[in-house]
């Protein structure tokens, strides 16, 4: 539509200022209508695909226990991949398409390690999947050839072309990942979590009451602590919830087989972990996933900054949650922790601290089995231990006791296969 200002013929007239005032608003609604429908279809046109990498890290050996300078662990491995790809990446042709990486699979063999792992693009529909796949192809060859990050052998690199469905199923299935954004620029003292916050959150239920917390491991395994059974390790009286709330909860399922350390006895303290296999399995979404386990050889600083979460009591005595509920907690060293005035010689193998000798922030009736989560900087979250024990709730100089994952890391492995 045109506008105009001067009139047919000898007369010319001039626009009154408020209709000069309507016609800039309709020309700034124009603009920015055109301008919302162009982003967007810039936007829609992209497509996100997935593409799965191999290539084998040669020349190293792979030893969860070992500190020498001539061996990795698996989580270094899977860092160094991930950073090495991400750097390839964003500084190639294909950096304006490229999303991210992740490490699926590290697979030890004789004369290195094999490794998985899914590459994220968006590329504008039209694009043709067979060149994008030889263009990443080639990018991985040049490129790895030059690294000296890691030695890698550049025949080994493969690409091939995955389906939007299988894509995102795999990189959920991956552990310790959450959608949810973490919140740390504020201390969280029992707040409500947010929905999936922390998806691998499990309820433990007793003829559907709430007992205890549990953790996901797996698509059929949970954690939890060896006490929630010590009155009734009856299976087929157990079923177990997923989500952020008790009632309704987002998932059920039946427990299928309850195996306490064979070594815990009550009311001993020690070896206060059991695993829980559960049927049918899960399928991993947003909302349910399961934590990363520690190697065996994992340890972790005093003071770190780690998070609990459960449907626990608010205060000694208190009743069970519907909510689930977090809070930030730190690491307290054993020297601390084993003072006389705190805890003593209570603390023995397998235990560690955390919370604060002020009290306030801590884990009280209802949260035993739950989870007591760390991330580390690609933020991959790790389960470091199970709510044990510890003198009523928020007491000052009396703070949480866990169990260690890390010290049962092997006996897990032996009763899961994970």
């Amino acid at each position: 539509m045109m506008y105009r200002t001067v009139g047919f013929g000898t007369q010319s007239r001039s626009l009154k200022p408020w209709m000069i005032a309507l016609l800039i608003v309709l020309l700034l609604t124009v603009v920015a209508v055109t301008t919302g429908i162009l982003a967007h279809l810039l936007v829609s046109g992209q497509k996100t695909e997935y593409y799965h990498g191999t290539f084998k890290i040669s020349d190293l050996q792979v030893n969860r226990n070992s500190r020498q300078n001539n061996t990795y662990n698996l989580k270094d491995l899977k860092e160094m991949s991930e950073n090495l790809v991400d750097e390839i990446f964003i500084d190639s042709a294909l950096n304006k398409h490229y999303i991210k990486n992740q490490v699926v699979r590290l697979t030890p063999e004789e004369d290195g390690v094999k490794v998985d792992i899914i590459m994220i693009f968006q590329f504008p529909s039209p694009e043709q999947r067979a060149m994008i796949k030889e263009k990443i192809h080639s990018i991985l060859n040049q490129k790895i050839r030059t690294t000296r990050a890691l030695s890698i052998n550049a025949s080994s690199v493969q690409v091939n072309a995955m389906s939007s469905s299988t894509g995102k199923l795999t990189v959920q299935a991956c552990c310790g990942k959450r959608v949810v954004p973490l919140i740390v620029n504020r201390i969280m003292s029992g707040d409500i979590a947010a929905k999936a916050a922390w998806p691998w959150q499990a309820s433990l239920q007793r003829n559907n009451i709430h007992q205890c917390g549990a953790t996901l491991i797996s698509n059929t395994w949970l954690i939890t602590a060896a006490h929630c059974f010590k009155n009734n390790a009856n299976p087929h009286q157990w079923t177990v919830s997923f989500g952020t709330t008790i009632n309704p909860p987002l998932m059920k399922r039946n427990i299928r087989r309850i195996i306490v350390h064979e070594r815990y006895h009550s009311p001993a303290r020690e070896y206060d972990i059991a695993v829980v296999q559960f049927s049918p399995k899960v399928t991993f979404t947003d909302d349910i996933r399961r934590v990363c386990l520690p190697e065996a050889s994992a340890s972790f600083q005093p003071n770190s900054t780690v998070y609990i979460t459960g449907f626990g009591a608010l205060f000694y005595g208190g009743e069970s949650q519907n909510n689930l509920r977090e809070a930030r907690l730190k690491i307290i060293s054993d020297d601390v922790c084993k003072q006389p005035h705190i805890y003593g010689h209570d603390i023995k193998f397998g235990m560690f601290c955390a919370g604060y000798l002020e009290g306030i922030y801590d884990a009280c009736r209802g949260d035993s089995g739950g989870p007591l989560v760390i991330k580390d900087f690609k933020d991959t979250w790790y389960l470091i231990g199970i709510v044990s024990w510890g003198d009523n709730c928020g007491q000052k100089n009396k703070p949480g006791v866990y169990t260690e994952v890390a010290y049962y890391r092997n006996w897990i492995t032996s009763k899961t296969g994970l």
